[in-house]
């Protein structure tokens, strides 16, 4: 059964990057104390390179054992990986490459290749990574996620095919504009990890997160971000004041764990 979603307020997106940092950190030496390695998923989008320039940082770079971490994708724009549009380009220049992180370590999305091509190699990737059992899904450790203005998370947008995916654990999609060719995590995979935490910020998502947080259980899901939903696992809304304007139940305010 799944636990009630953890709810934090911040003044503004600096301190929720701050704040999603420190969570990082902590999340990470909880992986490592207890399986001597740490699988996290990185988001694309502004708050997510606001977080990796803090973890990169000299302050919070020497507070993780970045030698046992591996770092995945929740999804992928269809371009190549030295694209100003590309997810891994953007973690490279602000995460990676300030941390010296080793290609070992770093499981990108082929987003240059033939989508049901890139779908499946990366599938197989986590699958080698995980080491996990036929039949069962991946007990990833951190998901990030980030949040459209139309609901939409990784890329995973309304009213499109991969919504209904039930066995695949990678699979191409398409959005509404931009580039539209996308690789996304199903589902099935971001609901089985441990924690997942969405990061928002903007009054522009305000509306969709009032109906996605305060949805009752007998209202229809209008958001591709309303069917996260972790098996077991947390699920924690790391929200700023703007993107929290609507909101009407109590709030745990300032809170990093």
């Amino acid at each position: 059964m799944s636990r009630a979603p953890e709810l934090h307020i911040f003044a503004d997106p600096q301190e929720l990057a701050v704040k999603a940092a420190d969570f990082f950190l902590w999340s990470g030496e909880q992986a490592i104390a207890g399986c001597d390695r740490f699988f996290v998923v990185l988001s694309g989008g502004s708050t997510p390179r606001a977080l990796y320039s803090i973890l990169a940082s000299p302050s919070y770079a020497r507070r993780l054992d970045w030698s046992k971490v591996h770092f995945l994708f929740g999804d992928e724009r269809g371009v190549p990986p030295s694209h100003p549009d590309s997810n891994f380009a953007m973690a490279n220049e602000v995460l990676f490459t300030p941390l010296r992180i080793s290609s070992t370590q770093i499981h990108r999305m082929r987003g240059e290749d033939q989508p049901e091509t890139a779908a499946a190699q990366y599938e197989d990737t986590l699958r080698r990574l995980t080491a996990t059992a036929p039949g069962q899904w991946p007990a990833l450790d951190l998901i990030l996620l980030g949040m459209g203005d139309d609901g939409h998370t990784a890329s995973l947008f309304p009213g499109t095919a991969s919504l209904n995916e039930q066995t695949r654990w990678v699979v191409p999609s398409f959005a509404p504009q931009g580039t539209r060719s996308r690789l996304t995590l199903s589902l099935g995979v971001i609901n089985h990890a441990s924690v997942i935490l969405f990061l928002v910020t903007g009054l522009n998502k305000a509306h969709v997160i009032r109906r996605v947080i305060e949805r009752k259980p007998t209202d229809p899901v209008l958001y591709p971000a309303g069917l996260v939903r972790p098996e077991s696992g947390r699920l924690l809304w790391y929200l700023d004041r703007a993107a929290a304007s609507e909101l009407s139940v109590p709030v745990q305010d300032l809170s990093s764990r």
